[in-house]
Order: structure tokens, then C-alpha cells, then sequence
């Protein structure tokens, strides 16, 4: 209320309590509350004081920009410059005893709120000091910007360089910050373009670095060009390593927006134009597009190439976020090639020190960035037709050699930072190889290979969220090493051992030693694989069979079948060809025999369906093999093969897991359009093309249930799909998930729709449907969720047509298949399946509906007091929906099953079910007594006879 008093109160009304009100305000130590709000006010409230004191006059003294047309500014370059034509300092007319000495209360108390925990009071704080030095004369105002530059030490928090860059951004926007101070302003703004400290597991310093874009973006608008001439390159280059280097988006658009500005309104920046044209606003929001591509453009222009690789090296590979350690690596890796001569002679000598450093994100760092520039001077290099020894020289050369043994004798491999180190030296590895260092029979290869042996061994001792980058850095390591190193003839007994210790450690006892040492032996070189190429895939092969001791290893069966159908590309195919070199015709039917029976892997654990991991892989390994026989050696994929294929394919694109039915729909598509040659023996081709046009599919979302399953549902039209397409619509139908459930229902009731007046083409479906219940019975995985289908089916009259003959094999055969699935299970959910179907079937006329009441009555007693309530109530729907009752009994039995306590006593219950028996003509189950008799005691004692009942 009182900063709204002051605010807006006459200043002759005000002044007279300005100074108790100070007092008063000071006594109430604002600066120490806890409540945000409170210091807020306080700071709003001193400032309109302070305000108070002052006369209401514009300073005289500031620096005012004359023209601010944008159009003037980007037309600077091609204009002479202006004439100075405005005086922009002018003499101060005013003298300092007009400031009351609470003036310099008000104005320390705002400089304490510039440091402020809270962002809304440092903001109010710095618009104060803002309002405040717009009216003290000269001396003053620049004394309180020498007061706030104070605040620019690396002894002060983050919050008082925030708030100081917040005062100098009003400063300067209110032109009170006069061209002298420029420099010293430009140092502490460049300082923290770049401020970041480390806090914990994170850093702070974003919103330093955004309010200097804010200071950047004001000098923009503040300044004549001239005054900001001998500080364009260093602030241009600062913002341009702020849009694309910053870890945090909106530090990014914020520089992005202040270099614009600086373009549009200075018209200084250089090729500022075409740098906004690629690192715009929107452009700058994907972090790994700045690193890898918009960096790679600017560093084209020699004016931002240095400070750029400067800027990686001295701050952003040691940074603290691994990833941003990655892109940076990477992201020199393509710089390199813009300053070779720089990252020879000033760039690669720093890396390689700070491999050896105690810090283990710099270390981490410095190995990442040594792998990636070696790899882009040896690129350079070749594309420029000279000897990697112009950019490497021996020294370089040495201290890449002994990086791993440094790090090997310092024990630097153990531990939680050993993952990190891993990885790092295996990217390494993998690029020194790639760079064909002259390393060939030098000590450092059996380090090299002892590193990746020992990670792939020991993979499962590292944290779960690492460990698949550092198998797939080992495996990529491996392949790039043996490429290199064991090439020759001479090297044929390390490839034997290597081989043979790789095929010994597929039978670890460990899941995660099998998975790198099954991608290591399919990384594998085919010079290395000759001789030995059957004893690899037999030994892959066995990691795929699942046994009772590995049910859950799915992740080493997915990587097993990674590995096989990477050797298959990697050797080759060839019908007749020697068995140990290529894959021959013989190794084709086994790898596909293995490949089509990992389809059925539905392995399940506290994880989930840890299987589809395996399903998925299998997909991908018959896609590829498929495609690079049908484009080499057509005649070995035969006709039963392809078929298999194809229908497994569209079993999966039919089930319900989004992701893993997406992938099997492209793997099926395809294999369909494929024309270089085309997959030979696709079963109906033609229908297939014309359900699946190649321009009407290519934007489909096949992960998309909405758009999936009424695709997929058209393939149960022909008969060679129609089995396993109806097998994966039963789980999806059956399933749980309500958008899965509703369209693949849709789907299928759609295509029921358009047989039901075709009778050959409804017997042909449930023949199909039949058959698959016969298979699946007491496969709980597809038998409950048919159960389901089966009774939404039912329910919606699909089978309608079968009603007009009595005993319609259907129906007998369906209610068979239903007894024998639930014969003896103890499972709710199953049995409240099947109580749901068999109410269904009751609509069929002849003996198969006393057989189903039958069930039904049985099922009323069930041991169970859940299943004997759930079966009363769907035949008390049952009735209601389906004319099987005598209207003169109707009554009655309704009454027995809407008035009877289904969870009493088994005798009550029996006494009332047996009452509905009568009531329907059907007969009382009997209790038939069962003899069991103790072998182990004579008869006629203790261990005679016995004899319990059950009902039948």
C-alpha cells in the first residue's frame, strides 16, 4: 500500500514522511524475511522513497542514441558513416548537494536486493536503480555503476551476477551507462555469457547467462555503432558461441534473439545476416543440431572459427553433463577441419594434457575429443592427398599411444568413473584404428584388446543406465581394431584364439556377458571369420534355444540374433559356396529356422514381455536376410519360407504393443515393395499391393491403433494370413488397453460385417478361429483374451447365422474347446472368460444348450464364492437377453437368481441350483465319490479307503 502511496501520491506530500518511513522500513529488516513477497515490497517501496527524495527530472548527462532506425542500421554498411550530429555527453548542470543523504541509503539497500535468493527481487531492484540514476547527476549515477560492477565477482553468488547483469541492462537501456564505462562493462558481460558453477549433481548460471543476452540485446538499442566498434568482434563471437554452445534452450534463443538485434540495429556483426539465416529462433532449439550442424556453418566464417574451438576446449569438454562432453567432442571433430594448423599446433597439445587429469569429466572429455580430431585430421588428410604426418607429428602420435596405459597404471578403470573412462578409451580405440595409426605389432594393441575383452566380461558390474553405450563402444571398438590391426596372414593365431575365447564366453553364466561377446563375435571381420564361420553361427544359434537355466537371458538371445544377421551381411550369401566362408544354402534354412522360431519367444518376468526385445530383433534379422537374398541369390528363399515370413510378420503387426507392431508393419511392407528384385513367392501379392498401395501406406502410423488395425483387419480376407492374423488380433482384442482394444474390435467386427451373408466365407473363418483355440488351449497368453474375443463376438451376433441349425458343429466343437481350457484351473479371470462365452453359446439351439446350461449349473457351485456370484449374474443377463426360458417358469427363475446369497454355504447354494435344474429340465450334477488309498499303509487300518465327493 505504501509503495502505491508513494508511487503514485504528489512528491510535496510525500516528501515529509519519506524519511521516517525510511526508518521505519529499516528497522524492519526486510532484507532477512523468508516471505519473497515481503522483500519485494520492501525493495518497490524503497525505491519509490529514494524516488521521492529526488527531483522528478531527466538527467541531462546521459547518453542518448540519435537514429534508431533499423533501416539506417543494416544500411550502415553501404552509407558513409553518420556525423556525429548529437552531442551525447553534456556538461552536469546540477549540483550534488541537491541529493539528500537518504539517497544513499535507498541506494545501497537496492545494491543488497541486486543479490537477492529471489529473481522477481533482484528484478525489482535493478529497475530501481534503473529509476533512481536516471535522476542523480553524473558523478553519482556512475558511482552506483561502479557499485553494481562490484557485484561481478567470482567471490559473489550467482544472484548477484544476475541481478548485477539485470542493473546493467536497465542501466544502459536508459542510456545511463555512458560509452567510459564500456569497457569494463564488456569484459564482465563477456565473463558471464559464459558463468556457470557447479552445484551438486547440476550447475547454476542459466540465468546469469540469459539476463547477459538481456545486457547484449540493450546495447543494441542503447549505442551508436561507432561507441560499440572495438567490442564487436569480441561480443559477436560471444553470442554466437552463447546460441550454439549453451546447454540450456533458452540461453540459446536468448543469445540468438540479442545477436539479432545487434545485427538489425548496429549492422556491425560480421556476415550477421547469414548466420541468422541458419541460427534463428527456432533453429537454436535442438541441441544437437547447434553442436553438429549450425556450428559447422559459422565456423566457415574465419572471424567465429578460433574462439569457437577455444570455447569448446576450455569450457565445454570438462563440462559436467556427459552429454554435453559427446557433442562437443563431436562437435570439434568437425571444426578441426575448419583450422587444422590451429588444432595441430595449440588445440591437440591441450587435450592431450588434460587426458592425465584428476578431474574425471576433463579427463573423460580430453579422451573423447583426442579420438574425434585425430579421426578428422586423418579424414583431411586423405581428402587433401597428404600424409596424416602433416597434421599429427611423432609426439602426437606418442601421447595417443600411452593414454591407455596412463590410465591402465593409475588404476583409472575401476570404479564408478572406470564406465566412463571405458567408453571413452573404446571411442578411442575405435577411432585410432579408423585413422590407421601406425600401432601394427606395437605392445598397445594387447592393451587395446585386453580393455575390450574385460569390458564386454565384466558388463554386468556396470550401472544398467550405461551399460548399452559401453557394450556398443566396445563392440564398435573390436570391429575398427581387428579391421586394422590383425589383418595379415601372421595374425591367423590371434583370430583362431580370439574366435575361440569369444564362442567359450557365450556360455557365461552371466546374461550380460553373452550379449557383448554375441555382438562382438558378429562384429567380427569376414577375414576373420573364415574357416570358422559355421562353429560362430552354431555357437550363436545355441544362445537363441531357450532352456530352463536362461528363460529370462532375452536380452543375450536379441543380441545373439543382432550378431547372426550381421555376420550374414558381413560374409555374404552364396548357394553353393565353401560352408566356413559364406552363408550356403544349408546355413540359410538354419539361420531362418532359428530366426522364425524366436518369433514365439513371449518371455515374460518382473520386467514385462521381455521377449518382444527378442521378437523385434528376430523381425529386423528376417527383413535384412530376406532382402539380401532376394538381391543376391533369389532361389534360396522357398516358397514355404516366405510364407512363414510373411504371416509370422503379420501376426506380430496384428498384436498389441504399439512400438513392436509398427515395427513388424514396416518389416512386412517392406518386404511387399521391395522391387530390386522383388521378394519372390509372397503369398497373394496382388491382393496385398492392392490393400497396401506403397503411396497410400507411407504415412501411416502404424503405431497408431486408430490407423493400424483397420488396415491389419483386412487381412483376414486371405486364407494364407488369416490364421495368424487372427491369432494376434485375439491378444490385441482381449487386451487391456482401452484405444487397443476398441479399433482392433472395430477392425474385426468390420471385416465380420462383410462375410455374414457369405456362408462358405463364415465357415472358413471359424474353422480358422477353432483351430487356433485348439492350439493355444492352456496358453493362458492367447487363450483368456480368445476367451474375451469369443464372448464379444458372440455378444454382438457375428455367429447369428448358425442359430437357424441345431447342434451346429461350431457350436459343439466351441463349447469342447471351452471345457477342456478350463478343466480344473483356479484362475478368476479365465473362469469369468469362459462363463461370459458360454452364456453366449446358450443362443444356439439343440443339445448343445443343455450341455452349455449344464456348465453354467456346475460353474453355480464352483468352489469359489466370486465365480459362483459372477456365473448368477451373467445368467441372470443371460435370461433376460435370450429367449431360453418358458415365460411360465420365467418368473421363478429369475427370483432363484436375483434372491439367492451365491456366496453362502456350498450346501445352501447346491440346494438352489439344483432347484433351477429342475425348474430348466436339466439334470442335477451328482456328487460321485472318489477312493484314494495310501500305498504306504496296509488295508483294512489307518490308510484304508477314504472317500470324498466332487461334483460332476
Amino acid at each position: 500500500m505504501q509503495a502505491q502511496l508513494f508511487k503514485h501520491g504528489k512528491r510535496e506530500d510525500c516528501l515529509p514522511y519519506a524519511a521516517t518511513v525510511l526508518q521505519c522500513l529499516d528497522n524492519c529488516r526486510l532484507p532477512d524475511s523468508n516471505q519473497t513477497l515481503l522483500r519485494k515490497l520492501g525493495v518497490k517501496l524503497v525505491q519509490r522513497l529514494g524516488l521521492t527524495f529526488l527531483k522528478p527530472q531527466v538527467a541531462k548527462w546521459r547518453y542518448q542514441r540519435g537514429c534508431r532506425s533499423l533501416v539506417a542500421g543494416l544500411q550502415l554498411s553501404v552509407q558513409s558513416p553518420r556525423d556525429p550530429g548529437i552531442q551525447t555527453e553534456t556538461p552536469d548542470s546540477d549540483g550534488e548537494d541537491d541529493v539528500p543523504e537518504e539517497v544513499e541509503s535507498v541506494i545501497e539497500q537496492l545494491l543488497v536486493g541486486l543479490k537477492d535468493k529471489d529473481t522477481i527481487v533482484r528484478w525489482s531492484a535493478a529497475k530501481g536503480i534503473g529509476r533512481l540514476a536516471g535522476r542523480l547527476p553524473k558523478e553519482l549515477a556512475d558511482d552506483v555503476a561502479g557499485s553494481v560492477l562490484d557485484c561481478f565477482s567470482f567471490q559473489e553468488t550467482d544472484n548477484a551476477w544476475h541481478g548485477g547483469c539485470l542493473a546493467l541492462a536497465e542501466l544502459s537501456r536508459r542510456g545511463l551507462l555512458l560509452p567510459s564505462r564500456l569497457p569494463d562493462v564488456v569484459t564482465v558481460i563477456l565473463k558471464a555469457l559464459t558463468y556457470e558453477e557447479k552445484r551438486g549433481a547440476c550447475s547454476v548460471g542459466s540465468n546469469v547467462r540469459d539476463a547477459a543476452c538481456y545486457v547484449c540485446w540493450a546495447f543494441a538499442r542503447a549505442y551508436e555503432p561507432q561507441e560499440l566498434k572495438p567490442f564487436v568482434a569480441a561480443i559477436s563471437s560471444a553470442l554466437v558461441i552463447a546460441a550454439v554452445f549453451d546447454r540450456d534452450v533458452n540461453c540459446r534463443r536468448a543469445a540468438s534473439a540479442a545477436f539479432q538485434e545487434n545485427v538489425g540495429r548496429q549492422g556491425t556483426f560480421p556476415h550477421g545476416i547469414d548466420i541468422l539465416t541458419t541460427a534463428d529462433y527456432f533453429t537454436v532449439g535442438n541441441r544437437s543440431n547447434c553442436f553438429l550442424v549450425i556450428s559447422t556453418f559459422i565456423a566457415g566464417f574465419p572471424e567465429y572459427t578460433q574462439p569457437m574451438i577455444d570455447h569448446l576446449v576450455t569450457m565445454k569438454i570438462n563440462h559436467w553433463d556427459g552429454a554435453i562432453r559427446e557433442l562437443s567432442a563431436k562437435a570439434l571433430r568437425n571444426l578441426a577441419q575448419r583450422a587444422p594448423e590451429h588444432s595441430t599446433c595449440h588445440v591437440f597439445p591441450r587435450l592431450l594434457s588434460m587426458t592425465q587429469s584428476p578431474d574425471l569429466h576433463t579427463r573423460h572429455g580430453a579422451v573423447l575429443a583426442c579420438a574425434e580430431v585425430t579421426h578428422s585430421l586423418y579424414t583431411l588428410a586423405v581428402q587433401q592427398g597428404r600424409p596424416v604426418s602433416d597434421f599429427l607429428d611423432e609426439k602426437a602420435v606418442q601421447g595417443l599411444k600411452q593414454i591407455h596405459q596412463q590410465l591402465y597404471d593409475r588404476q583409472l578403470y575401476r570404479g564408478l568413473g572406470g564406465e566412463l573412462m571405458r567408453q571413452a578409451v573404446c571411442i578411442l580405440i575405435e577411432n585410432l584404428s579408423l585413422s590407421k595409426m601406425p600401432f601394427r605389432g606395437d605392445a598397445v594393441i594387447d592393451g587395446w584388446q585386453w580393455l575390450i575383452n574385460d569390458t564386454l566380461r565384466n558388463l554386468h558390474l556396470i550401472s544398467s543406465h550405461s551399460r548399452q553405450r559401453i557394450k556398443e563402444a566396445a563392440v564398435s571398438a573390436l570391429a575398427a581394431l581387428c579391421s586394422e590391426y590383425y589383418s595379415g596372414e601372421a595374425d591367423s593365431t590371434v583370430q583362431e584364439e580370439l574366435v575361440k575365447q569369444y564362442l567359450a564366453e557365450l556360455q557365461s553364466p552371466e546374461e550380460m556377458a553373452r550379449c557383448g561377446f554375441a555382438l562382438a563375435l558378429g562384429a567380427l571381420p569376414a577375414f576373420v571369420l573364415k574357416g570358422r564361420l559355421r562353429q560362430v553361427l552354431a555357437g550363436l544359434r545355441a544362445v537363441t534355444h531357450i532352456s530352463p537355466e536362461d528363460v529370462s537371458f532375452a536380452e543375450s538371445r536379441r543380441d545373439a540374433l543382432k550378431a547372426i544377421s550381421r555376420i550374414c551381411q558381413t560374409v555374404g550369401v552364396q548357394a553353393e559356396g565353401t560352408p566356413d566362408e559364406v552363408v550356403c544354402r544349408e546355413d540359410v534354412a538354419q539361420v531362418y529356422c532359428t530366426l522364425l522360431g524366436c518369433l514365439s519367444d513371449y518371455t515374460t518376468d518382473s520386467r514385462g514381455d521381455v521377449g518382444a526385445w527378442v521378437r523385434e530383433a528376430a523381425m529386423t534379422s528376417l527383413m535384412d536376410l530376406t532382402l539380401l537374398l532376394a538381391r543376391d541369390q533369389p532361389e534360396l528363399i522357398e516358397a514355404p519360407v516366405c510364407q512363414r515370413i510373411m504371416c509370422c510378420l503379420a501376426q506380430q503387426a496384428s498384436e498389441k504393443i504399439d512400438r513392436f507392431r509398427a515395427h513388424a508393419a514396416r518389416a512386412f511392407l517392406a518386404l511387399l515393395h521391395w522391387d530390386d528384385p522383388a521378394v519372390p513367392h509372397v503369398p497373394h501379392r496382388q491382393e496385398l499391393e492392392r490393400l497396401f498401395p506403397r503411396s497410400a501406406v507411407a504415412s501411416v502410423n502404424w503405431g497408431a491403433p486408430s490407423q493400424a488395425f483397420p488396415r491389419v483387419a483386412r487381412l483376414l480376407g486371405l486364407p494364407a494370413y488369416r490364421y495368424h492374423v487372427l491369432l494376434g488380433l485375439a491378444v490385441s482384442v482381449g487386451g487391456l488397453t482401452e484405444s487397443t482394444v476398441r479399433y482392433s474390435t472395430q477392425g474385426l467386427f468390420e471385416y465380420m460385417k462383410g462375410i455374414q451373408n457369405d456362408p462358405q466365407a463364415l465357415e472358413d473363418f471359424t474353422g480358422t478361429l477353432l483351430q487356433v483355440f485348439e492350439d493355444s488351449l492352456l496358453n493362458d497368453r492367447v487363450s483368456v483374451p480368445l476367451l474375451k474375443m469369443l464372448d464379444q463376438m458372440l455378444a454382438n451376433g457375428c455367429f447369428a447365422i448358425f442359430t437357424a441349425e441345431e447342434n451346429h458343429p461350431f457350436c459343439v466343437k466351441l463349447l469342447a474347446l471351452c471345457k477342456e481350457e478350463i478343466k480344473k484351473s483356479k484362475d478368476v479371470q479365465k473362469l469369468r472368460s469362459s462363463i461370459a462365452v458360454f452364456c453366449g453359446l446358450v443362443q444356439f439351439p439343440g443339445d448343445v444348450r443343455r450341455k452349455v446350461l449344464l456348465q453354467l449349473f456346475l460353474l453355480l457351485c464352483h468352489p469359489f464364492p466370486v465365480i459362483r456370484k459372477s456365473t448368477a449374474s451373467q445368467v441372470y443377463e443371460m435370461v433376460l437377453t435370450y429367449d431360453v426360458v418358458a415365460a411360465d417358469i420365467l418368473d421363478e427363475v429369475m427370483a432363484v437368481l436375483n434372491c439367492t446369497a451365491w456366496d453362502a454355504e456350498l450346501p445352501v447354494v447346491r440346494a438352489q441350483r439344483n432347484r433351477l435344474c429342475d425348474l430348466l429340465g436339466v439334470p442335477r450334477p451328482q456328487l460321485v465319490p472318489k477312493v484314494t488309498t495310501c500305498p504306504l499303509r496296509p488295508h483294512g487300518g489307518p490308510g484304508a479307503p477314504s472317500f470324498s465327493f466332487f461334483i460332476i
